[in-house]
């Protein structure tokens, strides 16, 4: 096991810490500030496991596999929590937030399994993809802390908050929407 897989492994092990956190300590700061310490290292290991991997030539099965798992286990973790920590408004607008990333994730999982079946073979993540992925990583942040931070100041509709989602369900559609472009004609391929 080299360090880039250790790195995905500790990903997915940190995913459940994450979600204890933030449904477990009741102290609204504290929760906030550890919960988003955990997320935000659960979210460095997606970047160090992949340059190390690249860079010292350690790709492996396991990593081309475990990786964007451990990506979609974090990402619905947190949006799954926050969703259900959420109340009034913002709960309605991430609940239909997340069931928009859950469904572009499986769809793109699905043009990358069909793929891997043709003569394209593996589909590395676009640059749109990995843009899609730091905006749903900053939108989580900002809806974890926005609640405490604003709370303290002002009675706020959470601005932030809003606009944090719309960003990343922006990013995450057109990403989506460029896989499909991009692998369209291996979808429709006859065999």
């Amino acid at each position: 096991m080299n360090l880039p897989n250790k790195l995905t492994l500790l990903r997915a092990i940190l995913v459940p810490v994450f979600m204890a956190c933030m449904l477990y300590i009741k102290n609204p700061t504290v929760c906030a500030i550890v919960s988003v310490v955990v997320f935000a290292i659960t979210a460095l290991t997606d970047m160090l496991d992949g340059k190390i991997a690249r860079k010292y030539n350690l790709v492996t099965n396991f990593g081309k596999f475990m990786d964007p798992l451990a990506d979609k286990f974090m990402v619905f973790a947190a949006l799954l929590v926050i969703t259900v920590k959420s109340t009034g408004v913002l709960q309605q607008v991430m609940i239909w937030a997340s069931a928009i990333v859950f469904l572009r994730e499986l769809g793109v999982t699905s043009i990358r399994l069909v793929c891997a079946n043709s003569e394209v073979g593996v589909v590395a993540a676009s640059w749109f993809g990995k843009c899609k992925t730091v905006t749903q990583i900053v939108a989580i942040i900002v809806l974890i802390l926005e609640p405490v931070v604003v709370l303290h100041l002002v009675n706020t509709y959470y601005i932030a908050s809003y606009v944090a989602v719309g960003a990343m369900l922006i990013m995450t559609i057109g990403s989506g929407i460029d896989y499909l472009k991009t692998y369209w004609g291996v979808l429709t391929k006859e065999k």
